[in-house]
């Protein structure tokens, strides 16, 4: 493999201390001059699937809120893997080198690619499940430097399920493209198949890459008659999802970004809850917090998204109790 490539956002920066002087009598007596803030570098990390765009976007509107002005008093060191997870590694000894003073890191393979990075700059995540993947001890201490949000991603995965047997009723069969690649796969899987051999449901998991191609996955899924498909955020793009419409295959997923570029439907946390957790994290560890001493929070709000325009073009009978239920019906 060539030499590994990531993105980055980032502005130079300039400090300039201005004096003005008054001579009189051969002295020079220094007039006082508005202290300029000290900027803070906030690093960025993230996979790059689904499209980090709206995350960003509510990260910068977090941080504006709590009183942090972006090329003012912060600085954001974006760095995106482009969804291809060996280069997070590379993304993340880069911000380790630029010196930065946290970083926020997005989705598992992100956060767990920083905590190997670095043992000492305070890092603030969003996973799935952040004490089954190891980066932190437990929920209400999490000790090191790590502390975050638990978007409780293993649990939705199992709402999903129920989901489905909710849209399609005669469902027997449910394949999950899963992330070969992510420490929260196999929390994701564990709790699908929980729920899923609770109401008699036989499950298909297809491991792939984030950068691998899903067609073959995707044949599988047909001559394994799934029903429906359950994709792994840090597995979606817009190829899965054209490939879920090309098989008829209703797809599910734990992100409105599944349902937003044309998937049926998706049971999330709301995203601008857990984005402004995050800030709310960085801002106090800037004012002196430690990320070992600040639980990790749960999410309160949940949000079910359905895209009405895929589910007649599969043909597929919403129920009413379902819609009445949605927080979201994309037409």
């Amino acid at each position: 493999m060539g030499v590994a490539r990531f993105t980055t956002e980032a502005g130079a920066i300039m400090r300039r201390r201005h004096f003005l002087g008054l001579v009189t009598g051969g002295a020079i007596w220094p007039i006082a001059a508005t202290a300029q803030p000290v900027t803070r570098h906030i690093g960025v990390l993230v996979l790059g699937n689904p499209n980090p765009e709206s995350f960003l976007k509510e990260l910068r509107d977090g941080l504006r809120e709590l009183g942090h002005l972006e090329n003012r008093d912060i600085q954001l060191q974006i760095r995106s893997a482009g969804g291809n997870a060996a280069v997070l590694a590379d993304a993340a000894a880069d911000l380790v080198r630029l010196k930065v003073d946290i970083i926020v890191a997005w989705q598992t393979p992100a956060a767990t690619a920083a905590k190997r990075a670095t043992a000492e700059i305070p890092i603030v995540m969003t996973s799935g499940d952040p004490v089954g993947t190891g980066l932190v001890a437990s929920l209400s201490r999490p000790g090191g430097n790590v502390t975050g949000v638990d978007s409780f991603g293993a649990q939705l995965g199992g709402k999903c399920v129920e989901l489905i047997r909710d849209t399609i009723p005669s469902a027997h069969r449910v394949a999950i493209l899963a992330n070969a690649a992510d420490p929260f796969t196999k929390s994701f899987l564990a709790e699908i198949d929980k729920v899923a051999g609770s109401i008699g449901v036989a499950t298909q998991p297809l491991m792939r890459h984030p950068d691998d191609e899903f067609e073959t996955a995707f044949a599988e899924m047909r001559n394994g008659a799934a029903d429906a498909v359950i994709i792994q955020p840090t597995l979606l793009r817009a190829t899965s999802i054209e490939l879920a419409l090309k098989n008829k295959l209703a797809s599910f997923s734990i992100v409105r970004a599944l349902p937003a570029a044309g998937g049926l439907m998706a049971y999330t946390q709301d995203a601008a809850e857990q984005t402004r957790a995050m800030a709310s994290y960085v801002d106090k560890i800037l004012k002196g917090g430690k990320p070992a001493e600040m639980p990790v929070s749960q999410p309160t709000k949940f949000e079910l998204i359905i895209n009405l325009k895929t589910a007649r073009a599969l043909n597929l009978h919403i129920p009413p109790t379902l819609l009445a239920r949605a927080h979201e019906v994309i037409e």
